[in-house]
């Protein structure tokens, strides 16, 4: 790709940018949110089409102009994007084929499509009934599933746009081994990710852009190779050294203020199974308590459950908050009592994306920017524009769409939001997927702003070195139940996993031997 540069309106996202990616190849591509990454890849697949863009694109030293993906994928291209593009009530075969089912004389040939698609899944190594509906698998599945999507169609050049951010470490591994095999086959991968010991692991060589422009590449196999660390992809990414990967930060902790008793939920569509069993925890002012868990083990549905009984069924517990017990029939009033939930789906759950930065951002506390039942719109971008600032929101204007944003600025829009309804007790799940460290070390920043302003955090993360880097406390759950509670000073990678592991729960501070949970009730919030 040679000076390519690309614009929207009041938006310069590519600034003469140029990279050169080897046959064979995993040739990683690194940046802030924002960067151009997305942009550049869909300009090389024909999302944006030739004409729309300026500079030129060569595929085996031959000149190419795509008019839209069809012709990229004619081409041997495939891209797999961050949100993935499955139906969810097709099956498996369905979703393979679409756009270019296996058929003769106009007919498909059902027979012949399920047996190809078993050698598609057998590919990319998953063992599944090609006739499963897409909504039946996981996350991961599915990203296999979208690989051997492409793989059907005869790619060359795989291009995959963050495609472990929603992936646990075992499913992540899995993928990276997969493009390594692709890579003995022959086939091309540019993979972007913000996950730097990922890209050190698995690529060739990475470029760096930084605010549309391509900084540099590195070598990092082959000839010209190079020594390379996180820390160093970190200087080209952000222009700077961001030191320590967590602000520092002393902790004034008070007195516990939130407390759950005994919560327990029932799956909403098998009232039989219990997601929540059970559960009890205490959060102290100016605290940030963290939550571990494997995929599945319970972390997000009771996130949701807390927040207005969001999800589930409500099964028996209490909710107390300074003292008294809380009534959080639904998500109003849970607000009402200054309790917020920033979800892990800022796409389907976090926003609306017709809507613009101003609309989202005081969207939950209207009130505040009315006056008599009448929106104040002087005062919603006032508001907007606060935030716009202080989270340093990359974007033109309050009035720009959500939808256009990168996913680091779509997820501090999401934080903007809930931060203007000034709550006590913030529940963050997983607050850094799919953002870059730039953007991380901003949240992380803010995280502990909070904490210092006396507010409570409740941080859930899949990532363990964050929760080790920030929280104050770590509860560890399980197939829906909490199985340790261990202080910071205390908590390693491997207890902590230990911990999340059905039958791998050990005696942490404060329980007695063979016992998960602690030996003493948890500690009753004193009435203020």
């Amino acid at each position: 790709m040679r000076e390519i540069s690309k614009e929207f309106p009041g938006v310069k996202a590519l600034d003469r940018v140029s990279m050169a990616v080897g046959a064979g190849e995993i040739h990683a591509i690194c940046g802030e949110n924002g960067a151009g990454k997305s942009t550049l890849m869909n300009v090389l697949s024909g999302v944006y089409p030739h004409g729309t863009y300026g500079g030129e694109i060569l595929l085996r030293g031959q000149l190419v102009a795509f008019k839209d993906i069809r012709a990229s994928e004619a081409a041997g291209i495939a891209i797999i994007h961050q949100e993935l593009a499955l139906i969810p009530e097709l099956s498996i075969t369905e979703n393979l084929f679409l756009g270019h089912e296996v058929a003769r004389a106009g007919i498909i040939d059902w027979t012949r499509a399920r047996v190809r698609a078993s050698e598609l899944l057998a590919q990319v190594g998953l063992r599944l009934d090609p006739d499963t509906a897409i909504k039946h698998l996981g996350v991961g599945q599915q990203q296999l599933v979208e690989i051997a999507k492409a793989l059907g169609k005869a790619v060359r050049l795989l291009i995959l746009d963050e495609p472990t951010a929603a992936l646990n470490e075992e499913d992540s591994a899995h993928l990276l081994k997969l493009l390594r095999g692709l890579r003995a086959q022959g086939i091309t991968s540019i993979l972007i990710s913000h996950k730097l010991n990922e890209v050190l692991a698995v690529a060739d060589a990475v470029t760096i852009i930084r605010d549309g422009q391509s900084i540099e590449t590195l070598r990092l196999t082959g000839e010209g190779a190079g020594v390379a660390d996180e820390d160093r992809l970190i200087r080209g990414m952000v222009g700077r050294s961001l030191g320590g990967r967590f602000p520092a930060r002393t902790p004034q902790i008070g007195a516990p203020f939130f407390e759950v008793q005994d919560w327990t939920v029932r799956h909403p569509q098998a009232p039989e199974r219990l997601v929540c069993k059970g559960v009890s925890f205490f959060v102290r002012r100016g605290e940030i308590l963290g939550f571990a868990g494997l995929m599945g083990a319970g972390r997000t549905e009771l996130a949701l459950s807390l927040f207005g009984r969001s999800y589930g069924l409500h099964e028996g517990g209490r909710l107390l908050m300074e003292g008294r017990e809380l009534d959080l029939p639904n998500v109003a009033a849970a607000i009402r009592h200054r309790i917020a939930y920033v979800t892990e789906d800022r796409k389907t759950l976090g926003l609306n994306l017709l809507d613009d930065i101003k609309t989202t951002i005081v969207a939950a506390a209207l009130r505040r920017v009315s006056h008599r039942g009448v929106l104040d719109r002087h005062q919603e971008v006032a508001v907007a524009e606060g935030y716009r600032h202080s989270l340093r929101i990359k974007a033109p204007s309050v009035t720009a769409g959500v939808a256009k944003l990168s996913g680091g600025n779509q997820q501090k829009v999401v934080l903007a939001k809930w931060l203007f309804t000034e709550p006590d007790l913030l529940i963050l799940d997983e607050p850094t997927r799919g953002i870059d460290v730039g953007a991380k070390y901003e949240i992380y920043e803010l995280i502990q702003e909070l904490a210092a302003a006396g507010k409570g955090v409740i941080l859930i993360s899949s990532e363990l070195p964050e929760l080790l880097g920030l929280a104050d406390r770590i509860h560890t759950l399980c197939e829906g139940a909490i199985t340790g509670v261990l202080d910071r000073d205390q908590a390693t990678q491997e207890l902590l996993m230990r911990l999340m592991t059905p039958g791998g729960a050990v005696p942490s501070p404060g329980t007695a031997p063979g016992l998960a949970r602690p030996v003493a009730p948890t500690p009753r919030v004193p009435a203020f």
